[in-house]
């Protein structure tokens, strides 16, 4: 009796030679290629090419609007950044991945789950967390952490001299100067020339979603958009779907320079790596969003949401989406947004991002309260007593142990 395996799979160097390999172990391999918006792929010949090499199944499954709907809306919502910069593009899509995967497998009954992710880095941890998490009995697969398959491929030459033996075409027959992985959120860049620190990573690289600042128009560009509670709904005046949201971003940021970062990270598997990112869209979203925020979240409320935002970007760069502790925190920002709804006009110019104007229904600046002229509903006497008891510990500190100045 053949064994099953559903493999997610991308059509390039690494997954066809794992859909063969899998084969030769005995496996009826199921191909699925999620379709997250990955600006640059040819999704029918990817398919065509899994058909080819002996899958006996393939097909695409297409969860963009999931994607920005489901999965980065939310995460946006906390304004959630590793180590500050970084917005979690690709983590963000692994658990989603891993659903649709588990998804074919209950329906093809295939009893394992296969990725070519390496060892060394992040993607086999959300990969395996999410998928363990949604179905604890599955079996994983991970070719690049087998000994015997690192026996056979120890370098890409291997891989690519498999592939000719099998005629499974390949685009290139050297390296590729860096690595790259993209969907309608980003795309990523890492490896190769980029693991050298003397080298710009910005300028190294063929950015897929946009242009760099210095090649942007001269001119500023404004961009409005609408949100209701937190989530993205109408761009310059018109409502549009969550994807339709972040692909027209994309091409405005992109046109403008907006939305690069070339960064030095900790992987969750403790090793510091290299990457570079390019955003435009997410980028845009994240600024507009922070705006409506100032007008509508109280300070108290605010302030606790940005001390846990870095607590929910390290459990969703780890991998931890389908975790109680983040089901927890994802229903918090769900009422913590509630008041946040507004619209924002931003000026894009050559990779910067201006406030033009922002407007709420509810929001909460009163400018008779925080004018700086008199009169208002703003008692300034009422100051005096605020600070009194507000120094009132400082005060009998500095008697009992007087500070030298």
């Amino acid at each position: 009796m053949s064994k099953s395996c559903v493999l997610a799979y991308s059509g390039g160097l690494d997954t066809s030679v794992i859909l063969g390999w899998l084969q030769d172990q005995g496996y009826d391999v199921h191909a699925v290629y999620v379709d997250l918006g990955q600006p640059c792929e040819d999704r029918e010949a990817t398919l065509q090419k899994a058909r080819d090499c002996g899958a006996v199944s393939s097909r695409i499954v297409d969860v963009r609007e999931e994607l920005c709907r489901d999965f980065a809306f939310p995460v946006l919502a906390w304004q959630a950044k590793y180590e500050s910069i970084y917005l979690l593009g690709t983590s963000i899509a692994r658990p989603l991945i891993s659903k649709v995967c588990l998804d074919v497998a209950r329906e093809v009954g295939a009893s394992a789950y296969a990725h070519g992710a390496t060892g060394k880095g992040n993607d086999q941890c959300r990969f395996q967390l999410a998928a363990e998490a949604l179905d604890p009995k599955v079996e994983m697969i991970a070719p690049w952490r087998i000994k015997a398959f690192r026996d056979a491929f120890p370098g890409r030459t291997e891989l690519i001299a498999y592939c000719e033996e099998r005629n499974i075409p390949v685009k290139a027959s050297t390296a590729k100067p860096y690595s790259s992985d993209e969907n309608v959120l980003h795309i990523s860049y890492e490896a190769g020339r980029l693991e050298e620190l003397d080298v710009n990573g910005v300028e190294a690289v063929d950015f897929g979603m946009g242009v760099s600042p210095q090649e942007a128009p001269d001119k500023v560009e404004e961009v409005t958009i609408g949100f209701e509670s937190g989530v993205p709904v109408s761009l310059n005046g018109n409502t549009v779907s969550a994807l339709e949201m972040v692909e027209g971003l994309n091409t405005i940021g992109g046109r403008n320079g907006v939305g690069r970062i070339d960064m030095i990270e900790n992987r969750f598997v403790g090793m510091k790596s290299r990457g570079v990112y390019e955003s435009p869209g997410m980028t845009i979203l994240y600024d507009a969003l922070m705006y409506i925020e100032q007008l509508t979240l109280d300070r108290d409320l605010l302030h606790l949401r940005d001390r846990l935002a870095p607590e929910v970007a390290e459990l969703v760069y780890y991998g931890f989406w389908y975790t109680p502790k983040l089901d927890a925190l994802m229903a918090f920002i769900r009422e913590a947004q509630q008041p946040v709804t507004g619209e924002v006009t931003l000026q894009l110019y050559k990779g910067n991002i201006m406030v033009s104007r922002r407007s709420s229904p509810n929001s909460l600046y009163d400018a008779e309260i925080a004018t700086m002229e008199g009169g208002g509903s703003y008692n300034q006497d009422d100051a005096e007593g605020f600070l009194r008891i507000q120094g009132l510990p400082s005060r009998v500190q500095g008697s009992v142990r007087p500070r030298t100045y």
